[in-house]
């Protein structure tokens, strides 16, 4: 007869949780089998994501999607100025046009802001959209372009939150390129830069790639504290090697086998998948490779640079290699409304135009080229898509909240870049009017971008996915891909 009993204690869940490690079971070996669990349960004491019990679409390849394909997604977390990057108006009044001057580009007619130099050399390999519509958007939380839903604004709807990440679709519907890679990685500085999974569950949440990796680390206002992360993710408790973790997997699946034999039900399958998912996330050797940024060329690690930012693009680059689908970088220092939000050189912490967003520039051009250009040297660029963007544009008039020279919120019109993914650029897509206030020509919305990104992956755009009450949802609102991109 079986004896089920829980021994009580003062806990905090962790991802090991379905290893149910203080509950005592079994027939005659419910003592050791215990021991063992405990044992594999407190694995380095790590604390990952549900995603590590992730079922069987992270493991198949989705419904016929081209395998290979990945996004980077490029977050300028608070709202970068349209007018100060990608659509000036050079012929305006300063008040209008800005402080900063323009410069040619490598597509005749085409002018962008000064100080990105790098990206005007390179800009008949990108795409840019100067007429995307974010009226719907709102401020941190950034939910509405992460999921592509016009209702997924937590300031005005509190059901915003459930609805799925289009990075979270995809882990679902299309999964990893490789198995035992995350499918949905996000390197954030706080959980309301970045969409989750919502009505999908948690296991479709970003993996927490700040967590995994060791990076430097910058204070809330971008000055290098000096230190560097320690990775926990992926460290053992003192006495555990990955080779001890090993043969008690061994012992624990030889024990499990007895089990079977009088478990008639699917309790032990179920559990067994979860297992081997953060077996291989844990213990895989690509996985932890992935993040691991000594084992990448010296050459390569100065060309991108030593800022946080940078190490965290070239993470990218080596995530989407070994088989991650969607990598998302929260270009952001802080934990509030993110380091593009700027409002005025005398309003605090990130400043206005020219003491907030001219030191940013240099440093997000340099990033956004080297990122295209060493995808295109190592023959991935056709396989990855990278897209720059923010959650709204900034006030065509300079001035707003009784500053010298910042922009306020402005979800009228904004920017964005594309780039790779074996999609037509070379282009500029819409326009804005005259003093970039409003969308001239070529509307293009939420929705849009999140078709574009289901087409490009191979996912039927009549997708639904069931929410909590178990009622179908589309995974489309209200748009199309975007037909200029060649899908």
């Amino acid at each position: 007869m079986k004896h089920h009993s829980r021994i009580p204690s003062h806990r905090h869940s962790h991802a090991f949780d379905q290893f149910h490690a203080l509950d005592r079971e079994g027939l005659f070996v419910s003592s050791r089998r215990n021991m063992l669990k405990a044992s594999v349960g407190g694995i380095a004491g790590l604390s990952l994501p549900r995603i590590l019990q992730a079922r069987e679409p992270l493991e198949r390849g989705g419904l016929g999607a081209p395998k290979g394909k990945s996004v980077i997604l490029l977050w300028m977390t608070g709202g970068p100025s349209q007018i100060d990057t990608w659509d000036p108006k050079p012929d305006r009044p300063l008040e209008n046009r800005g402080p900063f001057g323009v410069t040619n580009t490598a597509l005749p007619g085409v002018f962008i802001c000064e100080h990105l130099p790098k990206q005007a050399a390179m800009l008949d390999r990108f795409t840019l959209i100067r007429s995307v519509d974010a009226k719907s958007s709102n401020h941190e939380p950034n939910m509405v372009f992460q999921t592509g839903n016009l209702d997924a604004e937590p300031r005005i709807n509190p059901e915003a939150t459930k609805y799925p990440s289009i990075a979270s679709i995809i882990a679902k519907q299309h999964g990893s390129n490789q198995s035992g890679i995350p499918p949905y990685v996000g390197f954030f500085r706080s959980r309301s830069h970045i969409a989750f999974g919502g009505y999908l569950g948690q296991q479709y949440d970003p993996f927490p790639g700040n967590l995994a990796a060791k990076l430097p680390t910058y204070d809330l206002v971008g000055n290098d504290t000096g230190k560097v992360s320690e990775g926990e993710m992926f460290q053992l408790s003192k006495g555990l090697s990955f080779e001890r973790i090993q043969n008690r997997r061994q012992l624990l699946a030889d024990l499990d086998r007895m089990r079977r034999d009088i478990d008639q039900t699917d309790t032990m399958r179920a559990i067994d998948s979860h297992q081997q998912q953060a077996y291989e996330l844990l213990l895989g050797k690509e996985t932890r490779e992935a993040f691991d940024l000594s084992l990448e060329p010296e050459q390569t690690r100065e060309r991108y640079g030593s800022h946080l930012w940078c190490q965290q693009a070239l993470l990218a680059r080596r995530l989407v290699e070994a088989g991650s689908a969607f990598v998302t970088l929260d270009l952001s220092y802080h934990t509030a409304s993110g380091t593009w939000d700027n409002h005025g050189d005398n309003i605090p912490p990130y400043g206005g135009i020219s003491k907030g967003l001219k030191p940013l520039l240099p440093l997000f051009d340099h990033l956004l080229t080297t990122l295209v250009s060493d995808l295109e040297q190592r023959g991935k660029l056709d396989d990855v898509l990278v897209i720059a963007m923010g959650e709204f544009g900034r006030t065509p008039m300079m001035g707003t909240q009784g500053s010298t020279d910042g922009r306020d919120h402005w979800p009228n019109v904004m920017s964005m870049a594309l780039a790779g993914g074996g999609l037509k650029h070379g282009q500029v897509i819409g326009a804005s009017d005259k003093d970039g206030a409003y969308v001239k020509e070529r509307a293009v919305k939420p929705g849009d971008i999140a078709a574009t990104l289901y087409r490009y992956f191979g996912i039927p755009l009549e997708t639904q996915y069931l929410d909590s009450s178990g009622r179908p949802r589309a995974i489309i609102d209200q748009g199309q891909p975007i037909r200029e991109l060649g899908l």
